[in-house]
């Protein structure tokens, strides 16, 4: 049965929306202000890919990373 099926239902999944909705604009008007005062660089976040992090072995990373001419034959 789907969440939304009767009328308290949908007004519960209503409020969450909304909700989420606003946590939403309060953290991107929050990103906007510190852009503007020069906290944060502008543009989206680009973070470094650790392999650790992926959950991908070192020698791996080293062999996906190092060019095709360099790649054993």
């Amino acid at each position: 049965m789907p969440e939304s099926y009767g009328k308290r239902q949908r007004q519960d999944v209503k409020s969450r929306k909304a909700a989420a909705r606003e946590e939403r604009r309060v953290a991107r008007a929050k990103r906007d202000a510190d852009r503007a005062a020069g906290l944060v660089e502008a543009g989206t976040p680009i973070e470094a890919a650790d392999p650790a992090v992926l959950g991908l072995p070192d020698d791996e990373v080293e062999t996906r990373d190092r060019p095709a001419s360099d790649a054993p034959a």
